[in-house]
């Protein structure tokens, strides 16, 4: 990612007063090869949950260059409590092109494509502490080539209505 696009993506997270966490995990295949999303790789996010009064929104982060073979990426996750119980596993399909038309989504310019996408909206974590949430591919296929980055964001929930 150009310096440029990585500081502004900084400076937009950092004047969200809502953000509880957030992290990215470069991906590559277990020979080294970068943009490679292995099944075997289940990059794992923990955070802290300070306040159970109030809900979340959990979003799910992904880089893809614009070669991606696929519209669709398939992704499951495993959501573990301070406890050490899993709280919910769920198995999500996130558009990264349209599929009439092939044109990429999200934001990017050239061959890089972010997206966020609300995975698990107005969240209740019932104890505070640390949770784990695990990211796994399931696009049935060993290696995943074009996929460079995913990640976890969670933030505060916010009425839309307001």
């Amino acid at each position: 990612m150009p310096i440029l696009g990585l500081l502004g993506l900084l400076v937009l997270t950092a004047c969200d007063s809502g953000q509880v966490y957030e992290k990215n995990t470069d991906l590559k295949s277990p020979s080294g090869v970068p943009y490679v999303w292995a099944v075997q790789e289940k990059p794992t996010f923990e955070f802290e949950i300070p306040d159970t009064t109030l809900r979340y929104d959990v979003y799910f982060n992904v880089r893809n260059a614009s070669n991606y073979e696929y519209y669709n990426l398939y992704v499951k996750h495993t959501l573990t409590g301070p406890d050490g119980k899993s709280i919910s596993r769920l198995l999500h399909q996130m558009l990264l092109m349209d599929p009439q038309t092939g044109e990429p989504r999200g934001n990017g310019t050239g061959d890089i494509y972010d997206h966020q996408f609300l995975a698990l909206p107005n969240q209740h974590f019932s104890q505070t502490g640390p949770y784990k949430i695990m990211l796994e591919q399931y696009m049935r296929q060993d290696q995943l080539p074009n996929i460079m980055a995913v990640g976890v964001r969670v933030a505060k929930h916010t009425d839309a209505k307001k």
